[in-house]
C-alpha cells in the first residue's frame, strides 16, 4: 500500500475515508433508488399523473441548491482548511432530514418534498467534500484504485442499508402492515446506519490542507470567480466537466428512476424492486473495484469510454427487453457500468484538479454532477409526461446523453490535463 499513498498516510486512514462511501451509499440506495422513490409516487402523491415529474422536480431543486453553493463551499473549505468540519455538518444534516422522512405519510406532499430536498442537499455537499480528500491520500498513479476501493465499499454499504430495510419490510408485511407503515421505519433505519458508519471517517480522517488567506464569503466568491475566469488554462478539465454533465445526466436518471421503471414497466412490487437493487449493488461493487485497477493500467479516458459504451448497450437492452429476464441482464450491466463510471470520474478529477484547490475543484465537479442530476431526471420525467407514461421511450431519450458524453470525452487528454493543473498552481500563486 505505501507506494500507492501520499507520504504520512496510513492504511487505516484510507479505510476511514472509504467508510464514508459505505455510510452515505445507503441514502442513495434506499431513499433515492429503491424504496422511497416508488413510495413517493405511489403513496405520498397517490399515483397522480404528475407524480413522477414532481419527484424529479423536487430532486432537481436540491441539486440546484448544491450547484449554487458547491464552488463557494469548496473555496471556503480550501481557504480555512475546514473540509472535516463541514463534513460533520453535512453528515448530521443528511441524517437528520432522512429521519424526517419518517413523517412522510400519504398526502403529506409538502413535508416529504421539504425533507427530500434538504436531505439530498446535505448528501450532495458532503459527497463533494469527502471526494476532495482523495488527492491528499493517494498518489496520482493510484487514484483509480483508491477511488475504486472506496466506491466498491460504498456499494457494500448500500447493500447493508437495503438489506436491513428489506428484513424489516419482510417482517412488517408478514404482520399485515402496508407501505405507509413500513417505508417510514426504513427511513429511520437508513439514517441510523449512515450515522454509525460515518463515525470512523469523522473521527479518524485527518485534515491536511493548510489555511489560506481568504477569510470571508466575499473573498471566497472572488476566488471562485477568479478560478472560473481562468479555466481556459485547464482545457482538459473543462472538457471533462462538460463530459461529466452529459454522461452523468444519463446515470442520474437511471439511479433516480430505476425503481419507478421496474414497477411501471415490469410491475415489480417493493420486495422485487429491493431484490433487484441488492443484486445490482453487488455488480456495481465489482465494477468499481475492478475498473479502479483497470483505470490505473489502461488510462482514465479509455476506462471511462469503455463504461460509457456499456451504458449505451444497457439502455438498448432495457428499452428492448420483452420480459424480466433481459431487463435483469440490463440492470446488472448498469450496475457494472455505474460502479466503474462513478469511481473513474472521481479519480479523473483528482488527477486534473490543481493542488491546494482540491475542494474548490471537486466543488466544480459536484456542480457538474448536480447539473446532470437536474437535466437527466427532468428529461426522463418530462418525456414520461409528454409520451403519456411511455417509460421505454423516456429511457431511450435519456440514453442519448451517454452518446453525447462519449463524443466530448474523445478530446480529453489526462496526462496533458495533469501537467496543466501543476502549471495552474504557479500561475495563480499569490492571488
Amino acid at each position: 500500500m505505501s507506494p500507492l499513498l501520499q507520504p504520512g498516510v496510513r492504511r487505516r486512514e484510507v479505510w476511514a475515508w472509504a467508510m464514508y462511501d459505505f455510510a452515505n451509499s445507503g441514502y442513495t440506495t434506499v431513499v433515492i433508488t429503491a424504496v422511497f422513490s416508488a413510495y413517493f409516487v405511489a403513496v405520498v402523491a397517490g399515483n397522480a399523473p404528475w407524480a413522477t415529474f414532481a419527484w424529479t422536480l423536487a430532486l432537481s431543486v436540491s441539486y440546484a441548491l448544491v450547484m449554487l453553493t458547491a464552488p463557494l463551499i469548496g473555496a471556503w473549505a480550501d481557504a480555512r482548511a475546514s473540509k472535516k468540519k463541514l463534513l460533520w455538518l453535512t453528515t448530521l444534516g443528511c441524517v437528520g432530514f432522512t429521519a424526517g422522512l419518517y413523517f412522510a405519510a400519504p398526502g403529506a406532499l409538502a413535508l416529504a418534498i421539504a425533507a427530500l430536498v434538504l436531505s439530498n442537499y446535505f448528501f450532495g455537499t458532503g459527497e463533494n467534500l469527502i471526494a476532495a480528500f482523495l488527492p491528499e491520500l493517494a498518489r496520482p498513479r493510484a487514484l483509480g484504485r483508491i477511488s475504486g476501493w472506496g466506491w466498491s465499499l460504498g456499494y457494500v454499504g448500500g447493500l447493508v442499508s437495503l438489506g436491513a430495510s428489506l428484513a424489516y419490510i419482510g417482517w412488517a408485511q408478514g404482520q399485515g402492515l402496508g407501505a405507509a407503515d413500513f417505508v417510514p421505519v426504513a427511513m429511520l433505519i437508513t439514517a441510523a446506519i449512515f450515522l454509525l458508519a460515518s463515525l470512523p471517517t469523522l473521527l479518524m480522517l485527518r485534515e491536511r490542507a493548510v489555511p489560506q488567506p481568504i477569510h470571508t464569503p466575499r473573498n471566497a466568491w472572488r476566488q471562485v470567480r477568479h478560478t472560473l475566469g481562468h479555466l481556459d488554462q485547464l482545457p482538459d478539465l473543462r472538457r471533462f466537466l462538460a463530459c461529466t454533465v452529459l454522461y452523468q445526466a444519463g446515470i442520474q436518471a437511471v439511479i433516480t428512476l430505476a425503481a419507478i421503471y421496474a414497477s411501471q414497466v415490469f410491475h415489480f412490487d417493493t420486495q422485487r424492486t429491493i431484490l433487484l437493487v441488492l443484486v445490482v449493488n453487488v455488480t456495481a461493487a465489482i465494477g468499481a473495484f475492478a475498473f479502479g485497477h483497470l483505470q490505473d493500467r489502461i488510462g482514465h479516458v479509455r476506462s471511462i469510454a469503455l463504461t460509457l459504451a456499456g451504458w449505451i448497450a444497457m439502455v438498448l437492452l432495457a428499452w428492448a427487453a420483452p420480459d424480466e429476464r433481459m431487463f435483469w441482464l440490463a440492470a446488472n450491466l448498469a450496475g457494472l457500468c455505474m460502479g466503474a463510471a462513478q469511481s473513474a470520474g472521481r479519480a479523473m478529477v483528482g488527477l486534473l484538479a490543481p493542488p491546494a484547490h482540491q475542494a474548490e475543484f471537486f466543488g466544480l465537479w459536484g456542480l457538474a454532477v448536480k447539473l446532470a442530476s437536474i437535466i437527466g431526471p427532468l428529461t426522463y420525467g418530462a418525456s414520461s409526461w409528454i409520451t403519456g407514461g411511455d417509460h421505454r421511450q423516456s429511457l431511450l431519450i435519456t440514453g442519448s446523453y451517454f452518446i453525447a458524453g462519449l463524443w466530448v470525452l474523445r478530446s480529453v487528454r489526462a496526462a496533458r490535463g495533469h501537467r496543466a493543473a501543476r502549471r495552474f498552481v504557479s500561475a495563480t500563486a499569490g492571488f
